[in-house]
């Protein structure tokens, strides 16, 4: 042992003392933010970790974290899917049917792809651990890395066989789901709602990307005894959402609807529904609606988010009509609103809303659709034309106004001083920069400057904005990334 390496071992010694004089609850709390493969090596760190493993409450087994190594080949892709699952149920059943564990799971947060594996063993596994009380709580994704463009409707239709199969096998299942995400599956010639609110009596959370019971059909949620508090539809092919009955509905979340004579989603006994999110490009064949059409039916939307991904409004103009559904709305997001657009119209919504509290805006500035990178689908972009009646009312509530996508543009100094202006409270406004964007940063950076304030220049920027009459904080940050 050279001296270098004896001057260090006690050092090393000492580090893993300290480690190990922490309590079982601070230890259990740093291996729950880990996957369970990594949580099970620590046991061969020292006896100190042997047991802890066994005693999380809560445990998150994700099938990517048992792949070897990126694929690209659709068949080198399968083939490595198999072979994670191989893994992954190895270490699930060692998991679950070890004598070593003392305690309960609470939630088990297990995300999986959807292979022979998984209907022949997963699931019993899972199922036996519920029914022995071992396991309350089960989160489930069933993950599928297809492009859905290269999935046709006899594959959806078959997806959609084997998870009902895979239910079927294993029906406990379904009676401890918790939360639901399922990819890819055409319920066409099975009772998705039977399923999904007969039979999951615990869901709270459910996910639907680019399913559907067949394309341009009415899917009907009429479930008065459901606990589902967040719903989720993402890019379905469904014509319209009738949520006839759903009593816990917190959150609605609806990407991406199909084109409709209607309104994509109406609302019927849902009093406890706050939040609400639409976020769709509006093509060629998506007509505008009035949102207070859409609206009717719910009496406390307290969070509203309006994305538009950079095309023209799927919005009808009005201002009256909204004013019962925006009673309680306390914040307002309006995003994917086209940069060259002017944004004056906005005030409609506080002219309509004077309870909001917290305005959030959006601006899309994307090189990447522009000019000869824009495809066919959407029409040419127009700048929304409103007619606006202001009565003089102010929001005097409002105390936070946020701009992303801000850039030194006469319309946005006159929408900001007119917010100002009706707003004797706002007291911050947070301008933002560009939000990232992979495919903009792949063009060549002439084709898209950045007009966002340099260091220099925010104070000049900030002074116009006040015009000497207003005091509100102002915030600058270029770098962000866009959440919603």
């Amino acid at each position: 042992m050279t001296a270098a390496t004896m001057s260090s071992h006690p050092q090393q010694l000492e580090d893993e003392d300290r480690l190990s004089t922490l309590t079982d609850d601070i230890l259990l709390s740093i291996l729950g933010r880990v996957g369970l493969r990594i949580a099970a090596r620590t046991c061969v760190l020292s006896t100190r970790w042997r047991h802890l493993p066994w005693l999380l409450p809560e445990v998150n087994i994700d099938v990517k974290d048992f792949l070897c190594v990126p694929h690209t080949e659709p068949i080198e892709a399968k083939e490595m899917e198999e072979l994670a699952m191989v893994s992954l149920t190895k270490a699930t059943r060692s998991f679950l049917a070890d004598q070593q564990r003392e305690c309960t799971i609470s939630s088990l947060h297990l995300k999986l792809y959807l292979t022979n594996t998984v209907l022949c063993e997963i699931g019993p596994l899972v199922g036996d651990a519920i029914d022995s009380g071992l396991l309350k709580d089960l989160d489930l994704t069933i993950l599928d890395e297809t492009d859905p463009l290269d999935r046709s409707d006899e594959d959806m239709l078959q997806r959609a066989q084997e998870i009902d199969n895979f239910f079927r096998a294993s029906p406990s299942v379904l009676h401890c789901l918790t939360k639901l995400s399922l990819q890819n599956a055409g319920f066409n010639n099975l009772d998705m709602h039977h399923v999904l609110f007969d039979c999951c009596k615990q869901l709270k959370h459910l996910s639907l990307c680019y399913c559907d019971t067949g394309t341009y059909s009415v899917f009907k949620i009429d479930a008065a005894d459901s606990k589902l508090c967040v719903l989720d539809i993402d890019m379905c092919r469904f014509e319209r959402i009738e949520l006839v009955c759903l009593p816990k509905l917190e959150k609605f979340i609806c990407i991406t609807w199909m084109a409709s004579q209607h309104v994509p989603v109406t609302f019927g006994f849902v009093p406890s529904l706050g939040e609400l999110e639409l976020s769709c490009g509006a093509s060629y064949y998506r007509r505008p609606f009035k949102l207070s059409e859409l609206l009717h039916g719910t009496t406390s939307i307290h969070t509203l988010t309006l994305h538009f991904q950079g095309e023209n409004l799927w919005l009808q103009p009005e201002m009256e009509e909204l004013r019962t559904a925006f009673n309680k709305l306390k914040k307002l997001s309006v995003c994917g609103i086209f940069v060259e657009f002017d944004i004056l119209w906005m005030t409609a919504f506080l002219v309509a809303a004077p309870s909001i509290e917290k305005l959030h805006i959006r601006v899309w500035n994307h090189a990447c659709d522009v000019g000869e990178f824009r495809g066919d689908f959407f029409r040419d972009r127009r700048t929304p034309q409103w007619e606006m009646r202001f009565d003089g009312s102010e929001n005097r509530l409002l105390k936070e106004l946020e701009i992303g996508g801000f850039r030194a543009l006469e319309q946005q100094f006159t929408f900001i001083r007119s917010i100002l202006e009706r707003s004797p409270n706002l007291q911050k406004i947070i301008l933002l920069g560009d939000d990232q964007c992979d495919e903009c940063d792949a063009l060549d950076a002439s084709l898209h400057p950045s007009k966002f304030p340099e260091k220099d220049e925010e104070e000049m920027v900030a002074e116009r904005i006040r015009d000497g009459i207003f005091s509100p904080e102002i915030i600058f940050d270029e770098d962000w990334s866009l959440s919603i």
